[in-house]
């Protein structure tokens, strides 16, 4: 019985990663409702084999087996046809149009208008007179587009060039060297000991946090202020 349930779960688990990767590369966030309940169906066919004993390994292949090639039809199918992903994966609302909110549009979506306020504060919102359009993408994310004197100012406004921003590196972690940003960063611990040492920093182990760019050089958070 112990064999049956740990050759079930080692199933499922491979099986459950191929059908995720048939999603493609999406974070949680990313998913559609559609796209979610193809993981929970996969998860409570899983949960029902794992500890019936009537079902086989076999048979476990074969519903996610069938399970996983479906998603992968119809996933073809959606890409294929813009009415079916219309369908089952749904499609942006523009909420709020040359900043008047649309009423029409929030009915549409089941929201209300202090839902639309509280999306609007977490992107940094706390205001409608901020905001020149919002749109309530497919994966529930609400995404702004400040009015003009709200956005922020850029070099470009100003008619100043920047210079472009370069990778930041950890290169030193609670104390410790980290080896591989070094590298990454095309430096030797020889060249991050001599530039600690003009700041006045004798050994690694007193720093807390550094941090390095080629633009902006060293952030560094010693163990002691």
């Amino acid at each position: 019985m112990y064999l049956d349930i740990t050759l079930k779960i080692v199933v499922g688990l491979v099986t459950l990663l191929l059908v995720i990767r048939l999603l493609g590369k999406k974070e949680l966030s990313q998913m559609t409702p559609f796209d979610l309940i193809y993981l929970i169906l996969l998860g409570s066919f899983l949960e029902e084999a794992m500890f019936d004993q009537k079902i086989s390994i076999l048979q476990v292949l074969y519903a996610v087996a069938l399970w996983g090639m479906l998603i992968y039809f119809i996933e073809k199918m959606v890409m294929k046809s813009e009415w079916l992903k219309k369908l089952l994966k749904g499609e942006a609302s523009d909420l709020v149009v040359n900043g008047k909110v649309s009423i029409r549009e929030l009915k549409k979506n089941h929201m209300e208008m202090e839902q639309l306020r509280t999306l609007l504060r977490s992107q940094g919102y706390f205001s409608l007179h901020d905001v020149e359009q919002a749109t309530l993408e497919t994966n529930g994310t609400l995404s702004v587009l400040p009015k003009a004197e709200g956005a922020p100012v850029t070099p470009a406004m100003l008619n100043i060039t920047a210079s472009e921003n370069q990778p930041t590196y950890l290169l030193i972690d609670e104390g410790k060297v980290d080896g591989d940003e070094l590298k990454r960063a095309g430096k030797s611990k020889e060249w991050l000991l001599s530039e600690l040492k003009k700041e006045g920093i004798v050994c690694a182990d007193s720093i807390f946090y550094a941090e390095w760019s080629g633009n902006k050089g060293f952030y560094i958070v010693p163990y002691k202020e």
